[in-house]
Parts: C-alpha cells; structure tokens; sequence
C-alpha cells in the first residue's frame, strides 16, 4: 500500500494552516509549483479533493478536514519519536515549544526565564502567546509541547502540575467608595458593583466571572478590553473596578496612576497557574523537571502549589477516566 511521505503530510499541514499555496511554499522553504505537485499527488493516491482552490482564496473541503486533523496526529507521533530519542540523551536540552497565556507571560516569565536558562542552558524555548483554546488545540495537534497556564483545563487529557496559587486584588481609580479602606475587602463588598473584564476567550474573564458570581457583582460587558494593560487603562479613565491577578500589579499600575489596589480578606479569590501537556507525551519526565525549575522561580512556598508539596502531577479529570479504563 503506497502512504504518504512525511514531508507531503507537510504540506497539506501548511496548505491547510495558510490557505494559501503560496504563503504555504514560503513557510517550507519550497517553490510554489513543487509544493502544488505534491499535494496532487496525495490527493490522487488518496483519492479525496482535500483542498477547493480558487483564483483568490483556498478552502479545505469537508473531506479534507478529516485527512489534515489526521495529517497534525501523524506529525505529532514522528515528533514524539524524535523526542523520545532525544530525552534517552539528556533531558531538557534542545527545542521546546511551550504555550502561555497573556494574563501570565509578561508577569511570571521575566522571573521565571532566567532560572530555567541557569538550570537547563542547552534546552531552547520556543515561546508562543494565545488564549486558552488556542494553545490546548495547538498542543493536542502536536504544535506545542507543554503550557503554561490557569487551571485546570477542561476537556481535554492532560496531565497537569501546580505551580502556584495567585491571588486577585481589587482595581479602582483613587477617590473610588470601595478604594477608600486601608483595610482589606471582603468579598461581598462588590455586591452590586460593575465590573470590567477582558473580552471573551481569556480564562481570566471566566475567573473573574466566578467571583463575581459569588460576590453578586456584575459583569459590564458594554467595554471588554482585549489585553489586561487596557483593562488597566480603563480603570485609570475612571470607567469602572475590575480584578487583576497580584502578579500583575507591579508591571501595569505604576506610582501617579491614579489606581488603587486592594487585597481581599481571607481566603482571598485565587487562580491555580500550571504547566500542562500531553497525558501520553515521551517527554513527561523533561517536562515534570521542567515544573519542578518552574515552581522554583515562583517564590511561593510549596504547599501553595495545588498539585501537592513536592509538585506532583494532576490528571485532568478525562485522563483519570482513560486510565482507569484501561486499568
């Protein structure tokens, strides 16, 4: 039976990612005619049209999208295999692509990535900042390798390990009822107030979401900020309160600001920051070292983290399921 050769599964991968035989030819490092070619020839040895081509713009046809979310597993298995015969070297040295969210990468990183250079100096980060759903699906397509993020992550096997619990405090402009108080708030002092969030797709909008659900204050969703140094802005112009986690405070509300932070009593709201990968990844004992160098840098003490003292890992709630399945 004759297969498709990796390098083809390529390109229908980049054809299907740029829609566009072009941009897809540059991003391989090939010309557009010997990309085209082989496509085709998939294409006949398959028999299935996975691309509609039009003279402006490329589409994948409904029997195309099963053959590329097959050709992104595919991918992901041979890089599984190389990575399992670089980890039977050394761990952690080498390209690893991990995925972090925007609520946590210009807060924890600057702390974080000079630990992991210090601890691991051949190992080579490759750093990609989305929201939540796009790093997950990146990751299970076989993009990434790990993520660092809020969770836990639902719908999906992942195995997961805490690396610290991060308080949220209270953001208002100077001069604000509820700013007034040197002492800290409890929760249901938000009762009825409005609250700014970020727009929908950040986890941190569903966090916050979750506290004011408890606290019976209200989401006002007539402004949604799309980065949290906005929603910091519109503080500033006196366009409402909102929660930011406590790593954020330092770097996005600076002396003169106008602003206003104040804690919340105990037990304060919190978020639950992580990495996470593949349940089935060969690079799981790389990457629970790499949590490890991680929850270093965190300055918490490590009975904070929720996955345990010595930070062990915690199944998502499918995996568990999976392998008691097997079991």
């Amino acid at each position: 039976m004759q297969r498709p050769s990796i390098r083809q599964l390529e390109y229908l991968v980049a054809v299907a990612d740029a829609l566009h035989f072009g941009r897809a030819a540059r991003h391989c490092a090939v010309t557009q005619p010997a990309l085209s070619a082989q496509v085709r020839q998939v294409e006949e040895l398959l028999g299935v049209r996975v691309f509609e081509r039009g003279r402006r713009r490329v589409l994948v046809t409904s029997a195309g999208a099963g053959i590329i979310a097959q050709a992104r597993r595919a991918l992901a298995c041979v890089d599984d295999l190389v990575a399992t015969a670089q980890q039977a070297g050394r761990p952690l040295e080498g390209p690893l692509r991990l995925g972090v969210i925007p609520t946590v990468a210009p807060y924890f990183l600057p702390a974080a990535l000079p630990r992991v250079r210090r601890a691991h100096p051949r190992l080579e980060l490759v750093l990609r900042e989305e929201q939540t759903s796009r790093l997950v699906e990146k990751l299970e397509a076989g993009a990434l390798d790990a993520l660092l993020l809020a969770l836990p992550v639902e719908g999906a096997e992942l195995t997961e390990v805490a690396l610290y619990e991060e308080p949220f405090v209270f953001l208002a402009p100077r001069g604000h009822p509820l700013a007034r108080p040197e002492t800290a708030l409890p929760e249901s002092a938000l009762e009825g107030a409005e609250v700014l969030l970020l727009e929908d797709g950040h986890c941190l909008r569903s966090q916050a979401l979750d506290v004011c659900r408890r606290a019976g204050a209200v989401a006002d969703d007539r402004i949604q900020a799309t980065s949290m140094s906005t929603l910091v802005q519109m503080v500033a112009n006196g366009l409402g309160v909102t929660l930011v986690p406590e790593r954020a405070v330092a770097l996005e509300v600076r002396p003169g600001s106008g602003l206003v932070t104040r804690p919340f009593r105990a037990p304060p709201p919190t978020r639950t920051i992580g990495l996470a990968w593949r349940s089935r990844s060969p690079r799981d004992a790389e990457l629970r070292l790499l949590a490890e160098t991680l929850a270093g840098a965190t300055g918490a003490p490590r009975s904070r983290t929720r996955a345990g003292r010595s930070a062990q890992p915690r199944a998502s709630q499918r995996a568990r399921a999976s392998a008691k399945d097997e079991a």
